[in-house]
């Protein structure tokens, strides 16, 4: 499960950086609060990547999918690519989990 959702989460790492490059262009926004937002989302996206195999840390991951899904507001594109992300998220952790349980089958047979 690991694997997946660190891929995913880095993927995330690359449209925020790139949705906040589109995001820098909208006029009731300044730069250091795009960057500030971008920045933050990112830097969780690399830090999830870390903590996945602890309690929470899929809770968090779907606040952020949950985030990026609202942050269709700033950026429109956001609403399909934060549904595409969430979808992403859960075949992660449900394909992800399956593999877990059977490689932990294959290695009880082994062993």
């Amino acid at each position: 499960m690991r694997t997946l959702c660190s891929s995913t989460l880095i993927g995330e790492f690359f449209v925020i950086g790139f949705a906040g490059l589109v995001a820098m262009k909208h006029p009731d926004l300044s730069m250091g609060q795009v960057w500030t937002v971008c920045g933050v989302a990112m830097a969780l996206c690399v830090l999830l990547c870390g903590v996945l195999t602890r309690p929470g840390a899929l809770a968090v991951g779907w606040a952020l999918q949950i985030g990026l899904i609202v942050s269709g507001f700033v950026v429109g594109t956001m609403f399909v690519l934060g549904a595409v992300f969430a979808g992403l998220w859960w075949a992660s952790i449900h394909y992800g989990r399956k593999v877990d349980e059977i490689r932990a089958r294959n290695a009880a047979h082994t062993a």
